[in-house]
């Protein structure tokens, strides 16, 4: 995986209060895969590591929520930046 941007990680930790490693973040998003975004089950899944990881609990109607953008957004799902600023906007 690329390089993240500071960019994003900056964001990453300004969002959740927390100090988060790009490494962290890196090994992360190589779990993922184009086929996460289309599974609901796998896209929640995601989204709860995300949240353990920056130590920020998520209720069921947020997680619901970023799913629905998700898949409303219909985005390349090759495009982990354009993912984490769509959960970043949350």
């Amino acid at each position: 995986m690329s390089k993240i941007s500071k960019e994003a990680l900056n964001a990453i930790n300004k969002k959740s209060g927390k100090n988060i490693s790009e490494s962290s973040v890196k090994k992360l998003a190589s779990t993922v895969k184009p086929s996460t975004l289309q599974s609901e089950a796998e896209l929640r899944r995601l989204i709860k590591q995300v949240s353990a990881m920056a130590k920020v609990p998520v209720t069921e109607s947020t997680i619901s929520e970023i799913i629905g953008a998700v898949k409303k957004s219909g985005m390349n799902p090759n495009n982990m930046e354009a993912l984490m600023k769509l959960m970043l906007k949350k």
